[in-house]
C-alpha cells in the first residue's frame, strides 16, 4: 500500500482560510430584487477589487509552491486545490465585470430623457442582466469555497467517501439553484440600448 503524504497542518488551514475569504466575498454580494435595490457603482467596483486581490492571492500561493519545489510532501494536491479554485473565481470575475458595466449604464442614464422612451427598456434590460450576473457571482464564489474546503478536508484526513459525498451534495444544490434562476430570470442576449451585437455573445 502506498503511504499517504502527510501535509503540514498549515496547508489545510491555509486552504480553509482561502475558502472563507471566498465565502465572505459571496456574502457581501447582494442580488437586487427590484431596480430600487440595485447596488451602488462604488460598491460594485470595490467588490471587483476584492475579488481581483483574492485571485492574486491564490495565484501567489501556486507560484510560491512551484518556486519552493519541495519533494516531501508532494505539493501537487495543494497546487491543484488552488488552481481548481481559479476556475469558478474567474467566472465570478466575469459576472462582476458584466454587472458593473450595466451599473455604469444605469448611472449614466438614471433619469428619463424627453423623446427617448427606449431608454426605459434599456434600463429594465440592464437591471435583468445585473440580477442574473450577480446570482452567478454568488454561485461561483460558493463553488470556489466548497472546492477549497473539500481539498483541505482531504489533507486533514477526512475519509475520501465522505469528501466525495459532500462534493456531490454541493453540486446537486448548485444545479437546482441555477435551474431555478433560469426559470425566474431570463436575461436578454442583447440589451435594448446596444446599437449592434457584441462579438462573442
Amino acid at each position: 500500500m502506498t503511504e499517504r503524504a502527510v501535509h503540514p497542518p498549515g496547508e489545510s488551514s491555509a486552504l480553509h482560510a482561502t475558502a472563507r475569504a471566498f465565502e465572505e466575498l459571496r456574502d457581501i454580494v447582494e442580488v437586487p430584487s427590484s431596480r430600487a435595490e440595485i447596488p451602488d457603482l462604488f460598491v460594485a467596483t470595490d467588490q471587483l477589487q476584492r475579488l481581483s486581490a483574492l485571485i492574486t492571492d491564490v495565484s501567489d500561493e501556486v507560484l510560491f509552491r512551484i518556486a519552493t519545489n519541495t519533494a516531501e510532501p508532494d505539493p501537487g494536491p495543494v497546487i491543484l486545490a488552488y488552481t481548481s479554485a481559479l476556475v469558478p473565481a474567474g467566472r465570478a470575475m466575469e459576472g462582476l465585470v458584466a454587472s458593473t458595466e450595466q451599473l455604469g449604464f444605469l448611472r449614466r442614464f438614471a433619469h428619463a430623457i424627453p423623446g427617448a422612451p427606449e431608454l426605459e427598456e434599456g434600463r429594465e434590460a440592464a437591471f435583468l442582466v445585473v440580477q442574473d450576473r450577480l446570482e452567478t457571482v454568488r454561485s461561483e464564489l460558493g463553488d470556489a469555497a466548497r472546492g477549497l474546503h473539500c481539498f483541505a478536508d482531504r489533507l486533514d484526513g477526512t475519509p475520501p467517501r465522505t469528501v466525495a459525498a459532500l462534493s456531490r451534495s454541493a453540486r446537486t444544490t448548485d444545479t437546482a439553484a441555477r435551474t431555478t434562476l433560469q426559470h425566474r430570470s431570463a436575461a436578454p442576449t442583447r440589451l435594448a440600448y446596444t446599437p449592434a451585437p457584441r462579438h462573442g455573445r
